[in-house]
């Protein structure tokens, strides 16, 4: 009896440093509790920023916090990629990724980090349709037109992207390899820059998203000839898609997502990919993507990370028979 009261010390003293823990455990705040900064890999204005912005607007309403669009443009998307990737693993620095991070891969030797080990899927969020478009100043009306007049100059035409291995540049690539062009490509650090270059004349034609040249389009400044989707757009029921215009095997979009450091803790990948899967089923954010043209898509981040490795391996093909390699 007299070591009773000694027993249940000794047991009160072992409890409550593990009571301690726990609830401090407990009483950390839920993420997020700061502003989360979306970090775009290409410039203002261009189709991954207005789309990243859409979205940007609404997971505000579900996460409660401001998220800032942060753009990050140059070597293709890495220098973003390569800042997220190093950036503190807390949810508070994701990246807002194109297919372009698919690529890159197998075309820069020295890309400063690896997708798929420095940084974690959160989900694919959407797709924006690209097309063929040409310089107001050519005498270019048809996917047809078009062919016979790059062959007839041979070496001497100029194309446009938003930079080495991007999506934009990739099509174009496949559309050389599958018809034999020769044409000189000329890297951007975005679509926007590149766009306006067209329009200008200073170079020739651009294979870009359908968001970033509506404008120039409509206003008569471009020609789009065909679109890289399956059907024809809503927006544009004129202009036939390549399969159509006698291209087959040329479609696709420039797709994009959401990614965070590697080691972010898994239950704040959760919080943003409920977020982003909030964003993209909200009805008005549908209305604003619809009107840019572009397709919501959405996933797990397990989904997403299988999407990724499929994609790396198939631009990686596409690469390897362009001889495409960058420092």
């Amino acid at each position: 009896m007299t070591f009773q009261p000694h027993f249940r010390r000794r047991a009160a003293l072992t409890i409550l440093p593990v009571l301690w823990v726990a609830s401090m455990a407990t009483a950390q705040p839920a993420f997020p509790t700061q502003p989360i900064t979306l970090v775009v890999p290409f410039a203002a204005g261009g189709g991954t920023d207005l789309v990243a912005r859409v979205l940007a607007q609404h997971m505000e309403k579900t996460l409660g916090q401001p998220v800032l669009v942060d753009n990050k443009p140059g070597v293709n998307g890495n220098l973003a990629g390569a800042y997220v990737a190093k950036a503190k693993a807390d949810g508070y620095t994701v990246l807002y990724n194109t297919s372009s991070i698919a690529i890159s891969p197998a075309i820069y030797r020295n890309l400063g980090y690896d997708v798929m080990k420095d940084l974690a899927p959160v989900g694919l969020s959407a797709s924006i349709p690209t097309g063929l478009i040409v310089a107001p100043n050519l005498p270019i009306k048809t996917m047809g037109e078009f062919l016979v007049y790059v062959k007839a100059h041979s070496g001497q035409m100029a194309y446009g992207s938003s930079g080495l291995g991007n999506i934009n540049h990739m099509s174009a690539v496949q559309l050389s390899l599958a018809q034999g062009m020769d044409a000189i490509h000329v890297p951007y650090k975005g679509s926007s820059a590149a766009t306006i270059d067209l329009a200008g004349g200073r170079i020739h034609f651009m294979i870009d998203t359908v968001n970033n040249i509506t404008g120039f389009v409509r206003e008569g400044k471009l020609r789009l000839l065909a679109v890289a989707t399956a059907k024809r757009l809503p927006m544009y029921p004129d202009v036939p898609t390549f399969a159509e215009a006698g291209v087959p095997d040329l479609e696709g979009g420039a797709w994009s997502g959401v990614m965070v450091p590697a080691r972010t803790p898994p239950e704040v990948i959760a919080r943003l990919n409920t977020a982003l899967l909030s964003a993209l089923n909200a009805p008005e954010v549908r209305q604003k993507l619809s009107e840019q043209g572009t397709e919501v898509l959405g996933s797990s981040p397990e989904q997403y990370g299988l999407y990724l490795r499929k994609e790396i391996t198939r631009w990686a093909a596409v690469a390897k028979r362009a001889s495409l390699v960058a420092e």
